[in-house]
C-alpha cells in the first residue's frame, strides 16, 4: 500500500527523545555536549541461524558475539543521544538548526530502518495532516520512494554492521557488560560523557590499545521466569531490582512480575 507523507514542521519529534545515532554521530553529539546513552541487548546464539532466516540474519549484523556464562550471545548496542525537552538544535521556529548535518535517524523519520517492521502510522508522533500529502513516502512495491529516505535508511543500517565491532571494543574499555533479553528489555548505561568520548575515540582507532578483552555479560530481567530459564541454559543473569544504585537501569518491553 502507497504511504503519502510530509512534514509538516510540528516538531513534536523534537522534544523528549532518546536518538539512535551511529558512532560518528555520538562523537560529534558528545562534542556538542549533548548526553548519550548505551542501550544493551542480547540474543542467546547458541548456532547461526539457517540461511533462510533473514530477521536472525539482520539482527546479526548489527550485533557483536559474547557470552554469558556457558551461553554464547549476539549483543546489540545502540547509541543514543537523549535530551528532556526540545532538541538542543531545534530553532524557535521549529526549523532544525544543523539540518544539513542532521543525524541519519532524523533524514529517515518517520520510515523504519529495519525492513520487519511495518510502517504503524498511529505509532508516530507525526500529525494527521502529515498523512494527507500527495507526497508519497512508500511506494506500492515497498520502497521508499524519497531518495533522501531511502539513503538514509540505508546509510542507518550500513552504519549499525560498520559499528558492532566498534561497539564491542567500546564496552570492553568501558566495562559495560550488561544487557537486557531483546524483545523483553534493555539495559540502559550512562557513562560521564567525557569519559564517553574518550572511549568512543580509542575504539574507533582500533589498534592493540583498544584489544581489550571483554567481561562475560549477564543478563537482566524483570520476569522470573526468565532469569530460571536462563540459569537452566548456564546463563549469567540478574534481577533488574539488582540494579538499583549502579549507575545502570533496566527498562522493560513487557509486563514485569509483579513487585
Amino acid at each position: 500500500m502507497t504511504i503519502n507523507f510530509s512534514c509538516t514542521m510540528c516538531g513534536r519529534c523534537c522534544h523528549g527523545l532518546r536518538l539512535p545515532v551511529g558512532v560518528d554521530e555520538a562523537v560529534a553529539w558528545l562534542r556538542d555536549g549533548v548526553q548519550v546513552q548505551l542501550f544493551c541487548e542480547a540474543i542467546p546464539w547458541p548456532a547461526e541461524p539457517p540461511a533462510d532466516n533473514l530477521l536472525a540474519w539482520y539482527k546479526r549484523r548489527r550485533a557483536f558475539a559474547a557470552t554469558s556464562g556457558q551461553l554464547p550471545l549476539r549483543v546489540i548496542v545502540s547509541l543514543m543521544a537523549t535530551f528532556t525537552d526540545a532538541c538542543p538544535n531545534l530553532l524557535p521556529d521549529f526549523r532544525c538548526g544543523i539540518y544539513e548535518r542532521r543525524p541519519r535517524a532524523c533524514r529517515v523519520y518517520p520510515a523504519e530502518v529495519n525492513p520487519f517492521v511495518v510502517l504503524e502510522r498511529d505509532a508516530k508522533l507525526c500529525p494527521p495532516e502529515a498523512w494527507e500529502s500527495t507526497q508519497v513516502l512508500k511506494s506500492d512495491d515497498g520502497t521508499w520512494a524519497d531518495p533522501e529516505v531511502a539513503a538514509s535508511v540505508v546509510g542507518m543500517q550500513e552504519a549499525d554492521a560498520r559499528d558492532a565491532d566498534v561497539k564491542a571494543r567500546l564496552c570492553a574499555i568501558l566495562g559495560v557488560a550488561r544487557s537486557g533479553l531483546s524483545n523483553e528489555g534493555v539495559v540502559i548505561h550512562v557513562p560521564d560523557g567525557q569519559r564517553l568520548l574518550a572511549a568512543l575515540e580509542l575504539a574507533t582507532a582500533g589498534g592493540d590499545h583498544a584489544k581489550q578483552p571483554g567481561a562475560p555479560w549477564e543478563i537482566v530481567s524483570h520476569r522470573q521466569a526468565t532469569l530460571d530459564l536462563l540459569h537452566s541454559a548456564g546463563c549469567a543473569s540478574l534481577p533488574a531490582s539488582a540494579l538499583v544504585g549502579q549507575g545502570v537501569s533496566f527498562l522493560g518491553f513487557v509486563p514485569g512480575d509483579a513487585a
